[in-house]
């Protein structure tokens, strides 16, 4: 029997989150990408596994992983995006918080999301998305930015307004995104390109459940994310409006 695309997505980033899971607090071996950044071999190796059950599975569409590039048909109107291990720098200090990501989109637009917390097992999907809320009052917030200008991220963390109402956490990768959609986070904040994140093998997951389950999904501005700046995803309007008013003097001029 023909698997459908959410079970597909589930197999695929199940099968790189049992890498992930058997190798957690194993001697690592690194590749470095820059000075501060590196892949591992851990996630190369789930990656191969993810790229395996797709190839297996949907063997005519495109392939975009973090690590390998691209394979099959890059003309496609179907690809898939896969992040093996997002928090790779948590993951090689032994730091519990990462997540493997998968996404398909069609046309350009993500139609199946995948989120797997490797280490604890837990999954978030746009097939049965989770219900949101913003009872915690934690807001995550991306520290990594551009390191020659100034971005959101830093700029927000410092702000005694922002701590007034919410409480700011960095994860440091985009697990932050699946809590959000469940209700442990009220929000999400990133600065960037608002475009290249819907596209980014790290964010079209989690965006994607994020919307079906109901979040707001916006860029910094509150406009809308595919033509703007960053990305601000919400528990519910009431706390999307209130973090739009607390990121607005971050922004610089429109």
């Amino acid at each position: 029997m023909t698997r459908s695309d959410d079970e597909v997505a589930e197999a695929a980033a199940a099968a790189g989150a049992a890498v992930v899971r058997a190798r957690y607090g194993e001697p690592l071996v690194r590749h470095a990408k820059s000075a501060t950044d590196f892949a591992t071999d851990v996630d190369l190796a789930a990656e191969r596994a993810i790229l395996d059950v797709l190839a297996r599975e949907r063997p005519a569409d495109a392939r975009i992983g973090e690590e390998h590039g691209a394979s099959g048909d890059a003309d496609g109107r179907r690809r898939w995006l896969v992040d093996p291990l997002c928090g790779t720098l948590n993951f090689a200090a032994e730091t519990p918080l990462v997540a493997v990501n998968v996404a398909l989109q069609v046309d350009g637009r993500t139609t199946v999301g995948v989120v797997v917390d490797p280490l604890t097992g837990d999954t978030w999907t746009t097939a049965a998305p989770p219900t949101p809320g913003a009872a915690s009052t934690l807001v995550d917030i991306n520290c990594d930015g551009p390191t020659d200008r100034p971005f959101v991220g830093g700029g927000l963390v410092a702000d005694p307004a922002l701590r007034k109402a919410f409480g700011p956490r960095v994860l440091s990768t985009t697990l932050a995104l699946a809590w959000v959609a469940d209700g442990r986070r009220a929000a999400y904040v990133t600065d960037g390109d608002g475009a290249a994140l819907t596209r980014s093998v790290h964010f079209a997951a989690g965006i994607a459940v994020c919307r079906a389950a109901g979040c707001v999904v916006t860029d910094l501005r509150g406009a809308p994310l595919e033509g703007g700046r960053g990305l601000l995803v919400a528990a519910d309007a009431t706390t999307h409006a209130e973090l739009v008013d607390l990121v607005r003097p971050h922004l610089g001029p429109a």
